[in-house]
């Protein structure tokens, strides 16, 4: 939640300062900039890349702030690395009490420390002594030592000073300790705001996972070894459901014969997930590469089906009657004017599908695939290597936004009437 609003206060305060500054000094200089722009006009807007940069750059920040990079200047609180003490109050089964102090050191986890050396006191209740991982806790069995155990009847009754009873916690100058329902003690030291590696780690140590596996590889197949069987299955996927659909489609917006038998298999097969026909696609075609082809196959066809579909329902009937006013035939209308049009809704759909398509070939690599992105994702997750997963994610997210990119290139330059009437 901490991270969700400083993205947005970031987020108001760079929209504030680009649109009253930056483009300020824009409008003086570029008269262009001064142009109507009409409300919904798609065809108009384009990508702020001011705010595209301090996205990027504000996303890397708070990564690297909450996870203590190196590689940005500024962090959330840390956890509590160093050594602490607190001191319980035993209190004995005829009423004595007396004081003990705990004496804890709280290390990196990785690194070799040994457990502080005390002297045990002389009263009843014997000092101790702990060691323990950051974001780690150590269950304390303080009556190890003393004079007088909890099975005879003794009982933690206070912390530093404050009461307590069995199920209680109180907060203590470097973390939390809790007083178990069997009476031990258990100490949780302060895990500031920052998150643990093994849940999220900084960007040098992805980085760094990114070169070693670039280098030496990764259950037995290179890097790119991995993306590009991601990148076939995908690309195949993509290719046969396009082959399909688009015709289908066609067919559909064309032919109200077509729409009345193919619609209904459409409709339904359009909201199952992808990942629901993975025991299907095992029994019907294996565990080999035809079953991950056959999922992203099926991915890609119903989106690509109803794009074309709405592509052709939406071209304007004027542009149809105009067609046949000038003798045009069935033939030409739909190579001059259904198919021109259409394409504009078929180029969204496949932008659609191939974002489908990636997010479905981790689930398609997991029908015992050996290599790929997904394979690699899922094996890492098992051991829990989460800079690996978190790479294998960022590979798959940088490549299909470069397929992105190169679909608008294409789309810009085979459909340039896009947006105009």
């Amino acid at each position: 939640m901490t991270i969700l609003l400083i993205y947005i206060a970031i987020f108001a305060a760079a929209f504030f300062v680009v649109r009253f500054g930056v483009r300020k000094v824009r409008q003086m200089q570029d008269l262009t900039s001064l142009k109507t722009v009409t409300f919904g006009d798609e065809s108009a807007v384009r990508p702020d890349r001011w705010a595209s940069v301090i996205s990027v750059l504000t996303i890397f920040l708070l990564w690297g702030a909450f996870t203590g990079s190196k590689w940005v200047p500024v962090h959330a609180p840390g956890p509590f690395v160093g050594d602490a003490e607190f001191t319980y109050t035993l209190e004995a089964p005829d009423g004595a009490r007396d004081d003990a102090t705990v004496f804890v050191r709280v290390f990196n986890v990785g690194e070799e420390v040994q457990r502080p050396d005390i002297a045990p006191g002389d009263g009843m209740a014997k000092n101790d002594a702990s060691a323990v991982g950051a974001w780690r806790s150590d269950l304390i069995l303080m009556d190890k030592n003393d004079e007088v155990s909890r099975k005879e009847g003794a009982r933690v009754v206070a912390i530093d000073g404050t009461p307590v009873s069995a199920g209680g916690t109180v907060s203590v100058a470097a973390g939390k300790v809790v007083v178990t329902d069997k009476g031990a003690l258990n100490f949780t030291p302060a895990k500031g705001m920052q998150m643990e590696p093994i849940w999220l780690p900084p960007p040098e140590a992805v980085v760094t996972r990114l070169g070693e596996i670039a280098s030496e590889g990764y259950q037995n197949f290179t890097l790119w070894e991995h993306l590009y069987w991601s990148l076939y299955r995908v690309i195949v996927g993509f290719a046969l459901g396009a082959a399909v659909g688009i015709p289908l489609g066609y067919a559909m917006g064309l032919s109200d014969w077509f729409r009345g038998w193919f619609d209904p298999i459409v409709e339904f097969m359009r909201p199952v997930p992808p990942l629901a026909l993975i025991p299907l696609v095992i029994i019907w075609a294996g565990i080999g590469e035809s079953g991950k082809i056959i999922l992203l196959f099926l991915a890609a066809l119903w989106i690509m089906t109803i794009s074309a579909r709405a592509g052709v329902s939406g071209v304007a009937i004027s542009k149809v009657h105009a067609a046949y006013s000038l003798g045009a035939s069935k033939w030409q209308l739909l190579r001059h004017v259904i198919v021109p049009n259409s394409l504009p809704e078929i180029f969204t759909g496949a932008r659609v599908a191939m974002g489908v398509c990636w997010g479905t070939v981790v689930a398609a690599e997991l029908v015992a695939a050996e290599k790929g992105a997904g394979m690699m994702i899922m094996v890492a997750s098992r051991f829990q290597l989460t800079d690996i997963v978190l790479m294998g994610i960022i590979l798959i997210g940088i490549i299909g936004y470069g397929i992105d990119i190169a679909m608008r290139k294409a789309e810009n330059w085979l459909v340039p009437w896009k947006g105009r009437a």
